[in-house]
């Protein structure tokens, strides 16, 4: 019964999304056809879609902060990823102008195909000219002053309950290249909400809980100073996974 409790239910949240894609779409459309001009409105429409959609059915977002966050400057956002939540939690989080990096899948969902057409970046894992235009367009963002959303771990892996896979070094060599700070988000239970796309168990209502550690300025040193900054951060979000998950 708890089964087909949570299959309804994940039923209920993506026709919450659709619906509300689908009353804000002839705007988007409109902002679609000049995304430098219209960035600012794109990423608050994807932020009123993901939010409303959860909230509609009954899924919340606690946000716990180690130190306060200057939202007037602009970060390279690494999460852990466990659940397509995770998207809309970042945009729940973020009070300023970002853009995420993502995989090429993302163009065939019919609700993130249009920002990944124009605010956002898609990259082909297994295509080494795919990963450096995606690299070059997410430093010339870092670069206007916007940030960037990244989960480093490269995708949701099959452990269940999940763990904290070693991350990718894309994330870090931009931070690093830009001068741009870290910043660790650590998502605590979507998972137990929603895990993965929720084709396995389905999803119910509930609290989310966030901790966003404080930001990772990277050392300006040279060599190979992206994977101290790449250690640190991991380190320091293993910890507080680890802490959140006994």
């Amino acid at each position: 019964m708890t089964r087909i409790l949570r299959r309804i239910h994940l039923y209920a949240y993506f026709t919450s999304v659709l619906f509300f894609f689908s009353l804000g779409y002839p705007l988007l459309f409109y902002y679609a056809r000049n995304p430098k001009k219209h960035y600012r409105k794109l990423v608050s429409f994807r932020r009123w879609i993901s939010l409303a959609g959860i909230y509609a059915v009954g899924i919340r977002i606690r946000v716990e902060y180690e130190t306060p966050i200057d939202w007037s400057q602009n970060y390279v956002l690494c999460a852990n990823h466990t659940s397509f939540l995770d998207i809309t939690i970042l945009n729940y989080l973020c009070k300023s102008p970002f853009s995420f990096m993502g995989k090429i899948e993302l163009l065939k969902n019919p609700v993130t195909r249009i920002f990944f057409q124009t605010i956002d970046i898609p990259v082909k894992r297994d295509s080494k000219i795919s990963a450096f235009k995606a690299y070059k367009r997410a430093l010339e963002l870092l670069q206007e002053g916007k940030s960037l959303a990244i989960f480093p771990e490269g995708r949701i892996e099959h452990d269940y309950p999940p763990l904290l896979h070693r991350f990718k070094s894309g994330a870090f060599r931009m931070a690093y290249a830009n001068q741009t700070p870290i910043l660790p988000i650590v998502i605590q239970d979507a998972w137990q909400i929603l895990w993965d796309d929720g084709k396995t168990y389905g999803a119910k209502p509930g609290v989310i809980h966030v901790k966003v550690l404080a930001p990772i300025i990277p050392n300006a040193d040279g060599g190979e100073a992206f994977s101290s900054l790449e250690a640190e951060v991991y380190h320091k979000m293993k910890e507080a996974w680890n802490i959140c998950n006994k």
